[in-house]
């Protein structure tokens, strides 16, 4: 049986306006899991058109198709065109889950939540000619899955191969997020087994990894047990996580000694009527800036998610948010407009009040005003998103925010790696045109190396025994 697995390319990466080197970053996990349910016997093909051409004059048997809200529009036309050509297609991902009914006419069978449970069901009903319409997954765990089928992956066509993802989900509930339309109907946070997670890791070249998961320290019984287990794998690796987990405990001096160099921190507003109001409990009355140093005390480099738009923000957000994030030494910033994507709480609510004002999904990036805004009008919105990228990552805030770190190493890095992502984007450009993005990986490795501190970590993790007191999460005039 020949089985065709396809990423179709989210509309803003091909638009000439937006960075090739960020949908150049990662490859497929998720479809290359699903691959490796099929049999021995079976020819597996793998695509992601953000890196390369889709192959359309071929005869799969099957067809699977990732489906993300800004590639939806893409996906159903390669599905009419496969079905067109006899195959049998499946689509499955966070829009199928989140609007069914919309992709059920373009499909053959539809997927609902994850894949884990329910594509070696499809595959068994699939091989009899049983195949059912639709697959819910109703079972949440990782035991017992077969390895990532990595042979899949073109890994030359990325910058970061080595990505890994070791739990599904996030234990938080933020309106904005799609994770609970994802995981409606059973759990919604679980881990692998360790020693499964260790494996997978052991198997991977090189030295960088990239965790994908949405919250790798959500659970620290797992996490802490995770880089018990990497320490002297002589690793570097990047990752996500929240205020909250920073500041608890000393998994975060764990992470530190496994390999930890690099954090993506939903910090999203610095405001605690926008936390509230966006049921993002975790960060109430948390200090961020508690949990910056903690970060840079430990080396490590900070992406910074921030999202302009939620109801208490008015048009100073933008200067306010920018900088205040330069001045904490923040080293990347990943900016949003707020989007109510279908399937959230938030989407819910606009609906109900009438805010949302288009269904024309190519425009839910986080890039576009989709919603009737409050307190600033749509254009000021769009118009101060863009000035915060422009402003954050000029040169003069580039050598601001790096310079708030007390290493001169970590301001070194915080230069190669801020400037690096943002200011050469011709030889990105350049890398990816000659399919040679995956030789940057040294160079990315480099800039990971572990900053030496005055007493190691034991000392860092013995200062942060003491008890943060609250803070404000920002003070006017600071």
């Amino acid at each position: 049986m020949l089985v065709k697995f396809i990423l179709p390319a989210l509309t803003e990466a091909k638009s000439p306006f937006w960075r090739p080197i960020k949908y150049s970053l990662f490859p497929p996990l998720g479809l290359a899991t699903l691959a490796a349910y099929l049999r021995a016997d079976d020819v597996a093909v793998l695509q992601d058109e953000h890196v390369e051409e889709l192959t359309l004059d071929d005869a799969p048997d099957l067809v699977v198709i990732q489906v993300y809200i800004t590639n939806a529009y893409r996906a159903y036309r390669l599905a009419d065109h496969y079905r067109a050509r006899g195959a049998f297609v499946a689509l499955g991902g966070l829009h199928v889950t989140s609007l069914p009914e919309e992709a059920a006419p373009h499909a053959d069978a539809i997927f609902l939540g994850p894949g884990e449970d329910t594509f070696p069901k499809f595959l068994a009903d699939f091989r009899k000619g049983q195949a059912q319409k639709v697959y819910f997954s109703p079972v949440r765990s990782l035991e017992g899955i077969p390895r990532v089928r990595r042979d899949l992956i073109k890994r030359h066509l990325y910058l970061v191969p080595n990505s890994i993802v070791v739990t599904r989900g996030c234990p938080h509930h933020c309106d904005f997020c799609y994770k609970d339309a994802f995981f409606t109907g059973g759990k919604s946070f679980y881990t692998q087994v360790v020693d499964d997670a260790l494996a997978e890791i052991e198997r991977l070249p090189g030295r960088h990894l990239y965790f994908l998961d949405d919250h790798l320290l959500g659970n620290a019984k797992f996490a802490a047990a995770l880089f018990e287990g990497m320490r002297g794998m002589n690793r570097v690796f990047q990752g996500a996580s929240t205020v909250d987990a920073i500041l608890r405990g000393n998994l975060i001096e764990k992470a530190a000694e496994a390999g930890l160099r690099s954090l993506f921190v939903g910090f999203e507003t610095l405001s605690e009527t926008n936390l509230r109001s966006s049921n993002k409990k975790q960060n109430l009355g948390k200090d961020y800036r508690a949990a910056i140093r903690r970060l840079h005390d430990l080396g490590i480099m900070i992406n910074g998610s921030f999202v302009f738009g939620l109801d208490d923000d008015t048009s100073d957000v933008f200067k306010t948010t920018v900088d205040w994030a330069v001045l904490q030494g923040i080293t990347t910033a990943t900016f949003h407009i707020l989007t109510p994507y279908p399937g959230t709480q938030l989407f819910s609510d606009m609906e109900n009040q009438g805010r949302i004002l288009t269904r024309d999904w190519d425009l839910y990036d986080t890039r576009h005003v989709v919603y009737q805004t409050r307190n600033i009008s749509a254009t000021e919105l769009k118009a101060g998103y863009d000035r915060a990228y422009r402003d954050f990552y000029s040169w003069s805030n580039i050598f601001k925010a790096a310079a708030q770190h007390d290493s001169l190493k970590h301001c070194l890095k915080h230069l190669a790696y801020s400037a690096g992502w943002k200011k050469f984007e011709p030889v990105w450009n350049f890398i990816i045109k000659t399919k040679g993005l995956n030789r940057s990986l040294p160079v990315l490795e480099a800039v990971l190396s572990k900053v030496r501190l005055a007493g190691g970590i034991a000392a860092v993790e013995g200062q942060r025994r003491e008890t943060f007191k609250p803070l404000p999460v920002y003070s006017p005039g600071e």
